[in-house]
């Protein structure tokens, strides 16, 4: 019986580590860039966006696809930040964790 309440220590150690990796990686932000600067974008750990800022040089010319497309581009350029801030943050936090070999996480 003591191997299953040693097992099952294990399992409520890795339920909390697992939290507190849930609970960084939200903590996480990022800024994506685009257009030279002229498009910013913070995103918080979630995925979702914080703040656009546009450059008022935008504004002088008439060119609504662009502005958009930079949008675009900001955005997908700090998601991609989050996704590698992610990956090495849980990385960091699961390096000591007996996982099974190709076992992501969170899952």
């Amino acid at each position: 019986m003591k191997n299953f309440t040693d097992m099952m220590k294990q399992a409520q150690n890795l339920q909390k580590q697992m939290q507190e990796a849930q609970e960084a990686l939200t903590a996480l932000e990022a800024e994506g860039v685009a257009g030279g600067g002229l498009v910013r974008v913070q995103m918080n750990g979630k995925g979702y966006a914080r703040k656009v800022e546009i450059d008022p040089k935008m504004f002088a010319e008439d060119d609504k696809e662009v502005l958009e497309d930079l949008i675009t581009a900001a955005i997908n350029d700090a998601k991609a930040k989050l996704e590698e801030q992610s990956a090495a943050k849980m990385k960091e936090m699961t390096a000591g964790l007996p996982l099974p070999p190709g076992m992501k996480l969170p899952f």
